[in-house]
């Protein structure tokens, strides 16, 4: 017990309290746990790989090392201290860096994101199509690669100068983050050419998805208020459909987009440039249905029509306008397509556990941007609000909220609901 007056000793960090603990629980293990334990603790915090019974003997000398260099010190040693000591005297720290965790984990993430949008940069790009592709591969599943390119953006620099340009391209990067799903992930791999990879997404729904970021980037771009009517082409290519092999999906992928670019410039010569690019402008052969057969109108998953046709638009007005003279075009307004494109999860064993308790296990019949359709075996009358736990292939676990927004039995006695995401 200290006496009066005396100086409390200091206290411990928080990291060498956790190795003292752990060096008193290590003592009530048997050797075999106790080297189990250590090689996984070893490889975790110092990135070294040792059998089991060289950990147990790196162990035993670093409490050895911190009695004596506590004796030369006169004063207590911390464990990670001794522990350092031994790894880099033993030779398995060849080059021993010593780092913050934090200050890794933002080298590592500069070293892969665009500083400007935040996207991820080209170098990672080319890892990750190659991953994906050999996942696709491996699941046999359709992989969508879609370059995207900034239509007048030369213009928007030349006019409103570089700073409201690198605005533009944040703009873009947002909508891009708002408009993809978990699954997809985004690049900017140039100056104004950005990269989507799509993991089980065929051309219809590659299509789909390039249509609602190019939807959501004109109310993007709205507040900004260019002088510039600043839209995005695209070029889609689908694995296995086009090509299996990264270079070769990438090259179609460009000319397909260079394609686009090139009628779209066309347009804006002539003087009739649109806001945003319509229908007939964004199918890609080879990607899209014949011009003879058009687009079939998705499905809502909330209502399982076909949304309605707009009420009013431009087309429709210039058709029965009874007004013989000439007049300029006014742009055509694309309506945001649905929120909720589905991927098909059949074939797979994606699954959703229901409750807080998981006392409810449904099939995952399909997944959307904005919801998901389950299948229960029995007659269920799930509430209002429901928690869920999806598993779906590649994804890990996902925590969601859901709200079932419709109900239908089938034939076998099971119940089809599909359910909303709520935030």
């Amino acid at each position: 017990m200290p006496s009066p007056g005396a100086l409390a000793p200091p206290r411990l960090p928080v990291e060498d309290t956790y190795l003292e603990l752990l060096a008193d629980t290590l003592e009530s293990l048997d050797l075999p746990a106790r080297g189990q334990f250590l090689q996984r603790f070893l490889r975790a915090i110092c990135h070294v790989e040792l059998r089991e019974s060289e950990c147990v003997q790196v162990w035993d000398e670093t409490l050895t090392r911190r009695r004596a260099l506590a004796d030369q010190a006169g004063r207590p040693v911390a464990l990670k201290a001794a522990l350092m000591d031994v790894l880099a005297s033993s030779g398995f720290l060849r080059v021993p860096i010593i780092m913050e965790y934090e200050e890794l984990k933002k080298l590592e993430l500069n070293a892969v994101t665009d500083p400007l949008t935040g996207l991820y940069n080209r170098r990672l790009f080319g890892e990750s199509f190659e991953k994906e592709l050999n996942r696709a591969r491996r699941y046999t599943q359709p992989l969508s690669l879609a370059i995207l390119d900034l239509h007048r953006f030369k213009e928007v620099n030349d006019k409103h100068g570089h700073p409201r340009g690198d605005e533009v391209l944040r703009a873009t990067a947002a909508t891009l983050k708002k408009a993809l799903r978990t699954s997809d992930s985004a690049f900017r791999i140039g100056g104004d050419e950005f990269a989507l990879l799509l993991p089980q997404t065929d051309s219809q729904q590659a299509l789909a998805l390039s249509r609602r970021v190019e939807a959501v980037l004109v109310e993007m771009l709205a507040p900004l208020q260019l002088q510039v009517a600043v839209s995005m082409d695209h070029g889609i290519a689908i694995f296995p459909q086009d090509a299996e092999q990264a270079d070769q999906l990438i090259r179609i992928a460009d000319e397909r987009l260079y394609r686009q670019k090139h009628a779209n410039h066309e347009k804006t010569v002539g003087g009739t440039m649109q806001t945003a690019p319509s229908a007939d402008q964004t199918r890609v052969p080879a990607v899209s249905p014949e011009p003879s057969s058009p687009l079939p109108r998705p499905i809502s998953i909330e209502t399982k029509r076909a949304p309605e046709k707009p009420e009013s638009n431009v087309d429709a007005r210039a058709t029965i306008s009874p007004t013989p003279a000439p007049v300029i075009p006014a742009p055509r307004m694309v309506p945001v397509p649905r929120k909720a494109e589905r991927v098909s999860m059949a074939g797979t064993n994606a699954y959703a556990v229901l409750g807080e308790k998981g006392a409810l296990r449904a099939r995952v019949l399909d997944l959307g941007f904005g919801g998901v359709a389950i299948e229960l075996d029995s007659r269920e009358d799930l509430p209002e609000n429901l928690f869920a736990v999806l598993h779906v292939p590649i994804l890990p676990p996902v925590r969601v909220n859901l709200r079932p927004v419709w109900k239908q039995q089938t034939a076998q006695g099971g119940t089809r609901v599909g359910c909303s995401f709520v935030s």
